[in-house]
């Protein structure tokens, strides 16, 4: 399993993603989920990943070595396509060029052709933007009304993320938002897991902030946790006993 959240907020970009993948209790393993393709002063994109593993190497593998533009036949590659629309074609047409080769190979064998993926960033002038794109190659945009996408395993940290991010968020709150959301999705799910990997960007700098990776032993993820828990057990016993429960007192 797999969690993956990306923020666009008006100052910028959060990405996040956890880096376990399971394929059974006794074969857990460690894979980077979050990628970054980076000119600083000319682009910034980056690529989170949620499915099957071997589908989403193999759609890394052709987004690196270029994928046809069917339009003029020349080979493109996130770090030559000249907007982030491109970008989320090209990721498309990576997962569907991927689908061609194996998918019914795979169906024969009763496995899921799954994979999804979260497309963040900014090339040249043209605006910040957030995808999320599907097994199909079609895909979504995050909106002023909905600044955040998931993919993987979303329901555990969506509720923080719907109470308290809007488009107006600071970056850095959004950070820290996201890192919650997280830790409430590792707290539920074993199958997602540390190191954890972070990029922020600011909107027009075309270059990354942070591209930081936090481990298991990081001092204030581990603070952001116990501080979590404690507001939560603060928070509901602040909160008055319905009026209909004296009967249980």
């Amino acid at each position: 399993m797999t969690y993956c959240v990306g923020i666009l907020v008006r100052d910028g970009l959060v990405m996040i993603a956890d880096t376990r993948t399971n394929a059974g209790v006794d074969n857990i393993a460690t894979f980077r989920k979050l990628h970054l393709f980076e000119k600083p002063g000319e682009r910034l994109v980056t690529l989170a990943t949620a499915g099957n593993l071997s589908v989403s190497q193999s759609v890394m593998s052709l987004l690196s070595d270029g994928v046809e533009n069917p339009e003029t036949g020349e080979l493109e590659t996130l770090m030559t396509v000249p907007s982030m629309f491109k970008a989320a074609q090209l990721v498309g047409r990576a997962i569907r060029q991927v689908y061609a080769i194996d998918g019914a190979e795979m169906e024969k064998r009763n496995m899921t052709f799954d994979v999804t993926m979260l497309l963040g960033g900014q090339i040249g002038q043209g605006q910040m933007r957030l995808y999320q794109v599907y097994s199909a190659g079609n895909a979504i945009e995050a909106t002023l009304d909905t600044p955040f996408l998931q993919i993987g395993e979303p329901k555990y940290g969506k509720p923080i993320l719907d109470r308290a991010i809007s488009h107006d968020t600071e970056l850095v709150e959004a950070l820290k938002l996201g890192l919650i959301s997280m830790d409430s999705t590792l707290k539920s799910n074993l199958g997602v897991g540390l190191p954890i990997d972070i990029v922020v960007a600011k909107r027009d700098a075309l270059k990354a902030q942070i591209n930081y990776r936090i481990q298991e032993d990081e001092p204030y993820f581990r603070d952001l946790r116990e501080r979590w828990s404690a507001a939560l057990r603060a928070a509901h016993q602040a909160i008055p006993h319905p009026p209909y429960a004296e009967k249980v007192l």
